[in-house]
């Protein structure tokens, strides 16, 4: 049985780390934990019954998906493996994950992972969970880069980007950079869990935008920068605007006011031709374009839709000079 690694330091620090005589497991995980062994199909059944279908899923799906995923194990290798024995960790674990569950956190919260391309990640509170959408604008940098170069993720948050295109580039560097504490401490766990699969040599830098990045000379700037405007916020699936951290969702001056500063900073540390990459939301993605395009250091001015036609994507070349 593979299983999950314990989580950075602060807050909740994830499953596997306390015994089982130190967590209270709910009624009927704990008579499923009786006997010496249990399986895995007898958590199946007690988990469904604990869960009984909270957030909309049928019980015993979200039950499967539970253990999938605390145990790091395909989404049905739980019904295909009811015998299988679960070792004292996996019970605490699957306690923690079920009582987070039970309080209403988003599923990648509740069992401390989400996948991301090809990586899975340790994620919390502190952090955005990853979505699929960023998953294309890590296709098209490496694509417009060709993997070379030394690169930046600016707001790296759980460092899905970065750890994506260290994974499957071939860049010099790749540095990542937030103004949060708690959310380069996410990244660089996840730097460490990941470190057989990352290729680049990677850096962490703690400050606002680009302003890390001072002094560099980067191939390309890549962010998913916060880019709601707080009055948006009841407009948010609840999951969202309750559970994820705010300073990486809204952004001052309608939310446009973190792209204006990834923009002005790329100006300085991008090379001539260098790349920059901007996921954004359909809303603002003309006016994130027209903002970009406005500085008079970028050309080549582009807005790539993402796979439901939505416009999601701003990208930019790096003038010779500025005019």
């Amino acid at each position: 049985m593979t299983t999950a690694d314990a989580g950075p330091g602060g807050r909740d620090s994830g499953p596997y780390v306390k015994s089982l005589r130190e967590v209270e497991l709910p009624a009927d995980i704990a008579s499923a934990a009786a006997s010496d062994a249990a399986t895995v199909g007898e958590m199946l059944d007690a988990l469904s019954m604990e869960l009984g279908g909270k957030a909309g899923l049928p019980a015993r799906q979200e039950a499967r998906d539970l253990i999938a995923a605390v145990l790091n194990q395909p989404r049905f290798w739980p019904s295909a493996n009811r015998d299988a024995p679960l070792e004292p960790a996996a019970l605490v674990a699957l306690a923690e994950a079920t009582e987070r569950l039970k309080r209403g956190m988003p599923f990648q919260y509740a069992v401390r992972r989400a996948d991301f391309r090809s990586l899975t990640l340790y994620v919390d509170e502190r952090v955005l969970i990853p979505r699929p959408e960023t998953e294309l604008l890590v296709e098209m940098v490496l694509a417009q880069t060709g993997g070379l170069g030394a690169i930046a993720d600016v707001g790296t948050g759980s460092g899905a980007i970065a750890l994506a295109l260290a994974s499957e580039g071939r860049y010099d560097r790749v540095i990542a950079t937030d103004i949060s504490s708690d959310a380069l401490a996410v990244a660089r766990h996840n730097a460490r869990l990941l470190k057989p699969e990352r290729r680049a040599v990677m850096e962490f830098r703690s400050g606002s935008y680009c302003a890390p990045l001072a002094g560099e000379q980067l191939a390309a700037v890549v962010a998913n920068p916060p880019y709601i405007a707080p009055a948006e916020a009841p407009e948010l699936p609840t999951l969202v605007r309750n559970w994820e951290p705010p300073f990486a969702l809204f952004a001052a001056d309608e939310g446009m006011a973190a792209i204006e500063a990834i923009a002005g900073g790329a100006v300085g540390v991008l090379v001539p031709h260098g790349l920059l990459a901007l996921e954004v939301d359909a809303r603002r993605a003309a006016a994130a374009a027209a903002l970009v395009e406005g500085t008079g250091a970028f050309e080549q001015v582009v807005i790539h839709n993402d796979l439901t036609g939505r416009e999601r994507f701003v990208v930019a070349r790096r003038k010779e000079t500025r005019c």
